[in-house]
């Protein structure tokens, strides 16, 4: 027999083996989530709070944090309100950074949440920022984070991001990726995008749980719509604002029992002056 053509043999049995073996070891690598999806999750839990803690330390370092005490103060306690909420026993932290110009917000693993400055006026009402807190802390519940993260390895080969993630001196970069930060056409997009919608039903309910008018949400979203400058839905990691709003609005009536059933928080606008 040629022996060319053993050894190509030989090759293909090996790179069968090894497919069917990832295979396995991706598939046994799915967990339920707190929304009882299936997601591949990779990436060790306590591996992934280490990593947002020092993600969230360089943050609150190179970041210029909010002196304005009043605003601080409502940022931590509806943060809190909405975490107790959620039922997860994270060590959560909640930070105010004074940029003007980002009306963005974000959540790193284990509950680390920072809000831009920029974001209050669109948020308007405490529920408004209830709102954007219950989509945050959603992310860090459904561990969006490494199960983002855990596609990329999936993408490019388990043992190829075996540095980024096990390794203490690259963490930056993953993490980063891991939120959806210079995320790549095609694949990730679109999952991005089902994380979003999947952080806003979630968020909906811990929202109205912690007795924060569940139709601000939907009001929030109208008004992100009229800050203009939305990219492409094809090309962002969010869903366009009035899909959200929509969707959300379908949503008011399977958490109106959760509202009803909490202490429910009399709406003010936040004091931005």
């Amino acid at each position: 027999m040629n022996r060319k053509f053993l050894l190509s043999h030989s090759m293909l049995t090996m790179m069968s083996f090894l497919a069917i073996g990832l295979a396995a070891f991706i598939t046994s690598s799915c967990v339920k989530t707190a929304s009882g999806r299936r997601a591949l999750i990779l990436v060790p839990q306590g591996k992934m709070l280490t990593l947002g803690a020092q993600a969230y330390q360089e943050m609150r370092q190179k970041s210029r944090r909010s002196r304005n005490t009043r605003l601080i103060s409502l940022v931590r306690k509806i943060g809190m309100d909405i975490a107790r909420a959620s039922g997860q026993n994270y060590k959560w932290e909640f930070e105010l950074f004074e940029d003007p110009k980002q009306i963005n917000a974000f959540c790193l693993p284990g509950g680390k949440v920072g809000v831009y400055s920029g974001i209050l006026p669109v948020a308007r009402t405490n529920a408004g920022l209830a709102a954007i807190m219950g989509h945050e802390v959603a992310h860090a519940v459904l561990r969006h984070g490494a199960e983002r993260m855990s596609q990329q390895m999936a993408l490019k080969g388990v043992m190829s991001l075996g540095s980024i993630v096990f390794g203490n001196s690259k963490y930056k970069g993953a993490i980063m990726g891991a939120m959806g930060l210079g995320a790549k056409f095609g694949v990730m997009l679109p999952y991005s995008r089902s994380h979003e919608s999947e952080a806003d039903r979630m968020g909906l309910m811990y929202m109205a749980k912690a007795g924060y008018n569940p139709k601000e949400a939907v009001s929030l979203w109208v008004r992100m719509a009229q800050q203009g400058k939305t990219p492409p839905e094809l090309v962002s990691t969010h869903p366009n604002p009035i899909k959200r709003s929509k969707a959300l609005n379908a949503q008011i009536s399977s958490v109106v029992k959760y509202y009803r059933a909490a202490q429910r928080r009399r709406t003010f606008n936040l004091p931005l002056r």
